[in-house]
C-alpha cells in the first residue's frame, strides 16, 4: 500500500504546532512505510525541514498575498484551492509512471473538500480526512457573511464525502455521529503525540540550575509556540492573585511572538509583578524541554478548539511528567482522567488560581504526575503513524 500524504503545514522550519506534528508524524511515517508520498508546498527557496523526509515540494500558489490589499481569508481559500489541484496533478503523474497511490491522506480542510468531491474520484483513490476542527468555527475563517454557508458546504462535503475521517478526539467522533453526518465506525480517533525522543522525565534541580532558576521557587510554565486564543491573560490575572500568598512564586512563557509577549509583559506590569514574570520568547525545540523540567506546574488556561481539542503541549506536559493544570473539556479528559489532571472551570479566572493553588500543595502531586505519564505512554509518534496506517488500510480494502 502506497499513501500520499498531502499537508500545508504553516511553517516549514517547525516554528508552529502544525509544522511539528506534520513533520514529526511523517518522520515516523516514513520508517514504517517508505514508500510513502509526501506532497507539501513552498514558497519560492525557502529553507525547509520537511526535505528530511523526502517531500516534493510544489511551488506555494501566494494567491494568499492578495490579502495585503483586501483582507480576507478567502485569498488563502483560492491559495489552497489551487494547490489541491495541483497535488492531484502529481499524483496522476505518479500513476501514469505506474507508481500508483492507494490511499489519499490530508490534514488539510480546502484539501480535503476537493480531493474528497473531485480528485479523488478522478482518480479513483480513497481519501482519509484527517479532521482538525470544522471549518466554520475557525477563528481564522473568512468572515464575510456571504461566505457562511459556504464554509458550512464545505465542512458537510470534506466530512461526507471521504472515504474515513481521523478524528484527534472521541468526543468530534460523537459529533459527527449526532449530526448524522458519519457512522462512528467511519471516524477513526488518532490523538495527537508527543516525541518520545525529546520529552522524558528530567531532574527539576538541573534544569533549574542549566536556566539560571531559583531552586526552591514555586514554579508555573506556560510553553506554546503562539499566544492567541489561549487565554493566558486570565492566566496572567490568576497568578497575581496566587502571589499575594506565594511571593517567590515565578510565571515563565516560553514562545510567542514578540507583539503576544508585548501584550502579556504590559499586563504585568500593570499588575506590578515585576521580575515574577518572565518570557524567554521563541527557543528551539530541543530547548523546550528544559523549561519544562524545571516547573513544579505546567499550565494550558484555554484551548482553540472545544470538541477537537487535543494540544501537543498537553502530550509533552505529561511526557515529562509534570503536575497539569487544564480547563474542564471533555475532550482532554479523554487523555488525562479528572482525577489526576487538576482541572478548572474554562473562562473562570478564580477557579484557575485555585486549581493553581491546588498543584501546588497537593502532597500527592508526584503520584499524580507519575499516573499522568502512563496516560501518553501509548501516545508516541510511532504509535500516531502506525494508526494511519492501519485506517488507510482498511478504507483501501473496502475500496
Amino acid at each position: 500500500m502506497r499513501i500520499a500524504y498531502i499537508a500545508y503545514p504553516t511553517s516549514l522550519m517547525l516554528a508552529s504546532a502544525n509544522a511539528i506534528q506534520t513533520w514529526t508524524t511523517l518522520r515516523e511515517l516514513k520508517q514504517v512505510a517508505p514508500e510513502t508520498l509526501v506532497i507539501i508546498p513552498r514558497w519560492l527557496r525557502e529553507p525547509s525541514r520537511f526535505s528530511e523526509v523526502a517531500a516534493i515540494h510544489l511551488p506555494r500558489p501566494a494567491i494568499g498575498k492578495l490579502s495585503r490589499l483586501y483582507r480576507s481569508t478567502l485569498w488563502y481559500y483560492a491559495e489552497r484551492s489551487a494547490f489541491a489541484a495541483m497535488s492531484a496533478a502529481v499524483v496522476a503523474w505518479q500513476q501514469v509512471r505506474a507508481r500508483p497511490v492507494d490511499v489519499v491522506y490530508i490534514r488539510e480542510v480546502i484539501g480535503a473538500g476537493w480531493w474528497a468531491a473531485v480528485w479523488g474520484p478522478l482518480l479513483g483513490i480513497p481519501v482519509v480526512y484527517e479532521a482538525h476542527d470544522l471549518e466554520s468555527w475557525n477563528p481564522s475563517r473568512a468572515k464575510e457573511r456571504w461566505a457562511q454557508p459556504l464554509l458550512n458546504l464545505l465542512d458537510r462535503v470534506a466530512l461526507r464525502r471521504s472515504a474515513a475521517v481521523a478524528s484527534l478526539t472521541e468526543d468530534f467522533r460523537r459529533l459527527l455521529s449526532s449530526i448524522g453526518w458519519r457512522q462512528p465506525a467511519d471516524v477513526a480517533v488518532i490523538p495527537d503525540a508527543f516525541d518520545q525522543f525529546m520529552y522524558a522525565p528530567g531532574d527539576r534541580a538541573a534544569a533549574r540550575q542549566q536556566l539560571g532558576l531559583p531552586a526552591s521557587a514555586p514554579i508555573v510554565v506556560y510553553a506554546g509556540m503562539t499566544f492567541s486564543y489561549r487565554g493566558l491573560e486570565r492566566l496572567v490575572d490568576a497568578f497575581a492573585a496566587l502571589q499575594v500568598d506565594h511571593p517567590a512564586a515565578l510565571l515563565l512563557f516560553v514562545g510567542g511572538r514578540p507583539a503576544e509577549i508585548a501584550r502579556f509583559q504590559a499586563q504585568a506590569d500593570a499588575l506590578q509583578l515585576g521580575d515574577a514574570v518572565r518570557f524567554f520568547g521563541a527557543q528551539p525545540q530541543s530547548v523546550t524541554p528544559a523549561y519544562l523540567h524545571a516547573a513544579d506546574v505546567l499550565v494550558i488556561p484555554d484551548t482553540v478548539t472545544d470538541v477537537t481539542a487535543s494540544p501537543l503541549k498537553l502530550f509533552e506536559y505529561l511526557a515529562v511528567e509534570r503536575a497539569v493544570v487544564l480547563p474542564a473539556i471533555a475532550a482532554l479528559r479523554e487523555v488525562l482522567p479528572a482525577e489526576i489532571g487538576y482541572y478548572f472551570q474554562r473562562g473562570n479566572t478564580a477557579a484557575l488560581e485555585q486549581a493553581l493553588r491546588s498543584a501546588l500543595a497537593d502532597p500527592q502531586r508526584a503520584e499524580r504526575e507519575q499516573a499522568g505519564r502512563r496516560c501518553v505512554e501509548e501516545h508516541t509518534y510511532t504509535a500516531r503513524a502506525q494508526r494511519i496506517i492501519a485506517v488507510c488500510q482498511k478504507v483501501r480494502i473496502v475500496g
